[in-house]
Order: C-alpha cells, then sequence, then structure tokens
C-alpha cells in the first residue's frame, strides 16, 4: 500500500474518523492504533502499517 496522508475529522469515544487528504473517503479506525496525542485536526502520515503525526 502507498504512503497516503489523512486529517481527523472527529473523535468519537475510543475511535476516529479520518480522512484520506487526496481522495476525501473517510475512514473509522480506533485510536489506540493511532499515535500518542492525536486529536480533531491532526494530519497523520501513513505508512508501512504505522501513523504518525505530520
Amino acid at each position: 500500500m502507498e504512503p497516503k496522508n489523512y486529517i481527523v475529522t472527529k473523535i468519537d469515544g475510543e475511535y476516529a474518523y479520518i480522512k484520506d487528504e487526496e481522495t476525501s473517503d473517510e475512514l473509522f479506525i480506533a485510536l489506540a492504533l493511532l499515535p500518542f496525542g492525536t486529536d480533531t485536526g491532526t494530519r497523520l502520515h501513513y505508512e508501512n502499517l504505522e501513523y504518525s503525526i505530520i
């Protein structure tokens, strides 16, 4: 899978909604899989099965 950038649009309990910056596709993902400090508006980079804050 190619690297992608996302933005966190909403946090609902222990889950976050993230939107692909290129395609605007929205995903629903557990906060436990995202880096510590992730909040609404955080930009994320996904590569090699890992998210990092941009």
